[in-house]
């Protein structure tokens, strides 16, 4: 076996470590519980050896961020999501609504995928110093990728004219949060494509001029 191939035959059993490791991690914090969970539980779950757990991870809380930043995402790709084509692609899209549409769809996939995981660390938060430093540090990324979009629409000219951009990113952020996510789809039960339509058209109701209307 080659250098080359021996180095991709050892990526691809740490991946497989890691989404063993990840996916334990998921049901146990779950079912248990993110303080009752500890780390020699994961590792037995998943059959990968502690030391291994320890050696790709570093702690349980590093295991909740992995979880947290693959299902936000999509993917165990190592690109930040705002630097990632199709993010970059609707920032740069002259059509405020249908760039508008294009992360309303995004922010609901994000929202699918992580509100399970969301809720440990919520959880986890309310006793573990650690993990309430990562939700913020999470709710700040948030942040600052929506007032990406403001700036956008902004500097487009696009916004409301009575609508500062600092207003129209706090707005976004509102909107756009895993609470109102949660509200609706889990405590008020709307399919994610209800939400995905409602988050499209009131993104585009509270930020964007109407249309004008031809005369008749």
């Amino acid at each position: 076996m080659t250098t080359s191939a021996s180095r991709q035959g050892g990526q691809a059993r740490t991946r497989l470590a890691r989404a063993a490791i990840a996916g334990a991690a998921r049901t146990l914090f779950l079912e248990r519980g993110y303080a009752a969970t500890t780390i020699g539980a994961i590792s037995d779950a998943c059959d990968v050896p502690l030391a291994t757990v320890y050696r790709l991870f570093s702690s349980k809380l590093g295991i909740l961020k992995a979880l947290l930043d693959v299902s936000i995402a999509g993917d165990d790709e190592d690109v930040p999501l705002p630097d990632r084509p199709h993010v970059r692609a609707l920032l740069a899209d002259p059509d405020p609504r249908a760039q508008l549409a294009g992360f309303a769809g995004i922010s609901s996939g994000i929202m699918a995928r992580t509100e399970p995981v969301y809720r440990i660390l919520l959880s986890a938060a309310d006793s573990d110093p650690d993990a309430a430093a990562l939700l913020a540090e999470q709710t700040r990324h948030r942040q600052q990728g929506q007032a990406r979009i403001a700036r956008s629409l902004a500097r487009a000219g696009a916004l409301r004219p009575e609508l500062r951009e600092r207003d129209a990113a706090d707005i976004i952020h509102a909107l756009m949060s895993p609470e109102v996510y949660r509200l609706l789809t889990v405590d008020r039960r709307w399919p994610p494509a209800r939400y995905q339509q409602w988050l499209t058209g009131i993104l585009i109701g509270q930020l964007l001029p109407p249309e004008e209307r031809t005369p008749t």
